[in-house]
């Protein structure tokens, strides 16, 4: 299939851009890498009348340190996730989850602030931020505001952004010391899309763990803590029996929303979340320990 009509602008500056939003909101579309809003207008499943090209504007593609923690240009590719020093230094999932995005065509094109917006039931990327608790910074004409990443997945491919907004930047707080961290999925052999994802982030202090962020991606509508899971985890030493009893529970926050397709049945998602939580979980005590 082909596209519906629309109208293309390709500004060079920031306020270019939001002003173009604010002129025909609720009518744009921002187009970033383009690797999931193009194929969803080839379907007919987007159907925007303007797209708000942000791929000429300077100055949204870094990875740098910012205080204590690390900000990345929304424009940043997988790719440079990928093999940022920086990246693999302080976040090593972000940097592993984003090695296991697609294939390196994808990775050269697509980016992180396209992954977050577009907020793929599948996508790897808003797990991953999320387990790590980072926030988003949006960008309007006159203002900018700074977006918890616990409150920006809302729903099925839809976000806490206003039709108005771009995001600029993701913020990523510092590890406590004494934190290991993983990401485990299970991929559809063509796209690469996690059918099921695990993201975990435990911090472990005196042989107990003190706390722990999981988030999984693929089962539901969207990128969702496991809170259950996260709460049987704190305050207990990560032994076999406690971390198989965790990630038992890894599927709760999603079963009224598990996803059930040719890929796989909502049964088999949910054992999928358990098996790759129980991995990413020991991966990250391990790595922890």
């Amino acid at each position: 299939m082909v596209t519906s009509n629309f109208d293309y602008f390709a500004p060079t500056t920031l306020d270019e851009a939001t002003s173009l939003l604010s002129r025909y909101r609720g009518e744009a579309k921002v187009l970033a890498g383009g690797h999931s809003l193009i194929p969803m207008m080839k379907l007919r499943l987007a159907e925007p009348t303007v797209l708000v090209d942000i791929g000429k504007i300077d100055g949204l593609s870094y990875v740098r340190e910012d205080g204590d923690g690390v900000a990345i240009g929304s424009m940043t590719t997988y790719r440079e996730l990928e093999t940022s020093s920086l990246v693999k230094s302080r976040y090593p999932l972000l940097a592993d989850a984003a090695s296991k995005v697609a294939d390196l065509q994808v990775r050269n094109r697509g980016t992180i602030g396209g992954s977050l917006a577009h907020s793929d039931p599948a996508g790897d990327l808003p797990a991953v931020v999320l387990a790590i608790g980072g926030s988003v910074v949006a960008r309007t004409r006159r203002s900018s505001r700074e977006i918890s990443i616990d409150r920006f997945q809302v729903d099925l491919l839809t976000t806490a952004l206003h039709d108005n907004e771009i995001i600029t930047e993701i913020k990523l707080p510092a590890l406590p010391s004494g934190t290991g961290t993983a990401y485990s999925k299970f991929h559809n052999p063509a796209s690469h899309y996690a059918i099921t994802g695990v993201a975990a982030v435990i911090t472990v202090s005196g042989g107990t763990c003190t706390e722990a962020r999981i988030a999984v991606t693929g089962a539901g509508d969207k990128a969702t803590r496991a809170r259950r899971t996260e709460r049987i985890l704190k305050g207990k030493e990560l032994t076999p029996a406690v971390i198989r009893r965790a990630a038992s529970r890894a599927a709760a926050e999603v079963q009224d929303t598990l996803n059930d397709d040719i890929f796989a049945s909502a049964e088999y998602r949910t054992h999928l979340t358990q098996v790759h939580a129980q991995r990413a979980i020991e991966e990250a005590a391990a790595a922890a320990g």
